[in-house]
């Protein structure tokens, strides 16, 4: 009994393989059929001669019919879940989490194998993700204190050396002195601005809902563009890496609303629940077809690091809204 069972497992270990199984399920079917012709003969009136009648052609006609339509029904239901797998697989994209097959049918080890390498792919992507992403945040804290502590300060040394010379200029080039004054002030703003950029210290300091007001105040005023903001507060700071990915993807938002929408109003919502948290962005520029640039990509690939959920829309009819939503069961800092 133990080696019939035996034997019987590895039959059907062996037929769960797509060519297998299909095999053995269309043997099945065209012997059945095969068998019932049989039994209509003999218990039927009805016969065959050789050659064939032409009244014996209806009788051949049915049977062949029989068996085609057969078989189409049988190829067509064990074979539907490849145009599924299809499917799935031209909607494999790497920034995006992809929905898993259901494994039923005769391509069962096909599709968890399938699954399995998206599994597998999806924990590679997000592993070497956190790894860039990281890297990339040192790089810019490091650019952010060279700016500040280097270039900065040397040009204040740069502005105070200067603004002793104009006091003591002749009239003749002291006007000249000034705009130069004036050019390196400016410059040393802008070396600050970026600076800020960089490295969010309202972020660090203040927590997620005062560095998004920083954000918006700042983009409105370089830009000319309205921010209404509905930001509310937190009792509880969320882990940085939660405050870091929605500070990225709202600084992202407004850069793209100033290059691309032409916008004059944009909307900046946050609001957080005991299990979620729900980041908004929107503007109402032209709108149209969001391009998967390097800019939404990066947004993509940071939402995904808190296992987030990050949707673009942008209707032809003008406006674009981003919307990102992070699960909190595990998210606040203790």
């Amino acid at each position: 009994m133990k080696r019939q069972a035996a034997v019987i497992d590895a039959f059907r270990q062996r037929t769960r393989i797509p060519a297998g199984g299909l095999f053995r399920w269309v043997v099945l079917v065209n012997g059945l059929i095969f068998t019932l012709g049989t039994l209509v003969f003999v218990v039927s009136p009805a016969t065959l001669s050789a050659p064939i009648k032409l009244t014996e052609i209806p009788v051949l006609g049915v049977g062949l019919a029989v068996m085609l339509t057969a078989n189409a029904l049988l190829l067509r239901s064990r074979l539907a879940p490849l145009d599924r797998l299809a499917a799935s697989m031209s909607r494999v994209d790497p920034p995006r989490r992809s929905a898993r097959l259901h494994d039923r049918g005769d391509l069962h080890d096909l599709i968890m194998s399938f699954n399995a390498m998206l599994d597998r792919l999806e924990t590679e992507r997000t592993s070497a993700s956190a790894a860039a992403l990281t890297a990339q945040e040192n790089e810019r804290q490091r650019i952010a204190r060279e700016l500040h502590d280097e270039i900065g300060q040397t040009l204040t040394v740069a502005l105070l050396t200067l603004r002793r010379t104009v006091d003591g200029a002749p009239p003749g080039i002291r006007r000249e002195l000034e705009e130069t004054q004036e050019t390196l002030r400016a410059s040393l703003d802008e070396v600050r601005r970026i600076a800020r950029q960089l490295r969010p210290d309202a972020l660090e300091d203040l927590g997620l809902p005062s560095a998004l007001h920083a954000v918006c105040n700042e983009f409105a005023q370089a830009t000319g563009v309205e921010v209404v903001k509905h930001i509310a507060s937190q009792a509880d700071r969320l882990k940085p890496d939660i405050e870091l990915v929605c500070y990225r993807i709202a600084q992202e938002s407004l850069t793209n609303i100033a290059r691309h929408s032409g916008a004059h109003k944009a909307w900046l919502d946050l609001h957080t629940t005991s299990e979620e948290l729900t980041l908004r962005i929107a503007d109402n520029g032209h709108g149209g077809v969001v391009s998967e640039g390097a800019g939404i990509r990066g947004m993509r690939e940071r939402a995904l690091l808190v296992n987030a959920t990050l949707t673009i829309t942008s209707p032809s009819n003008g406006g674009t809204e981003v919307r990102l939503v992070v699960p909190l069961s595990t998210g606040w800092s203790k």
